[in-house]
């Protein structure tokens, strides 16, 4: 069974739930979660899922600043006191994830120090990723980028092989379409990753790190 770090930390008995009210669910491939401006009515700790926080000005191309595993937590501006998400959270891998209205989860995280202080730091983790994310997204070639980001999606995911469309890949990368046929097409002709409409595959998970940006090795650390 995977089980959400976070959520791991916490003691519970046999049969029992991590707190009063959070439920597991099914999240869907482009489920929006959250949207930037509007009220965090549920958080959510993916456990087999993957979601994205995604930027997007008006009239640009979207970019995401951030990804979400069984590592974290989406919502986690909840514990900082706010109500308000600051981006659009989208499932970008299907899967389950432990869900919590945002009034439960307050009561939870009020009452339990240890929680506090694990939250706490993953939301720093999270800032940390995001800074990093614009860092590379400014600094890295497209196929560098994508060979980042697929191996991000192993850790968090256990699994080698990806559902993902053109749209969400370049959400990830902050790029046109174009662009993500002519990374995967680099990758794919290095045998790397297998790339086919809708799916990718990573052959070569070594030679893959290799050819990522150094974001992912200082992310590892």
């Amino acid at each position: 069974m995977i089980i959400n770090s976070l959520l791991s930390r916490l003691p519970r008995k046999a049969g029992e739930s991590y707190f009063p009210g959070l439920k597991r669910v099914e999240l869907v491939l482009g489920q929006v979660l959250h949207d930037p401006a509007k009220r965090i009515a549920h958080v959510y700790f993916p456990t087999s899922s993957l979601v994205s926080l995604v930027s997007q000005a008006k009239g640009e191309i979207a970019v995401e600043l951030g990804v979400i595993g069984r590592d974290g937590m989406v919502g986690v501006a909840i514990a900082l006191g706010e109500q308000v998400s600051a981006a659009r959270a989208v499932v970008q891998a299907a899967g389950s994830a432990m869900r919590s209205s945002s009034a439960d989860f307050r009561k939870e995280f009020k009452r339990r120090p240890r929680m506090q202080r694990d939250i706490f730091r993953y939301s720093n983790e999270l800032a940390t990723q995001v800074m990093r994310t614009a860092s590379c997204n400014r600094n890295h070639t497209s196929e560098q980028r994508l060979a980042r980001w697929l191996l991000m999606m192993r850790d968090r995911l256990s699994t080698v092989r990806y559902k993902m469309t053109q749209q969400y890949l370049g959400f990830m990368l902050g790029v046109p379409r174009a662009a993500i046929n002519e990374a995967a097409g680099r990758l794919q002709r290095r045998h790397l990753i297998r790339y086919v409409r809708g799916s990718i595959e990573i052959l070569d998970p070594a030679k893959l790190k290799a050819a990522s940006c150094a974001c992912y090795r200082e992310w590892l650390d």
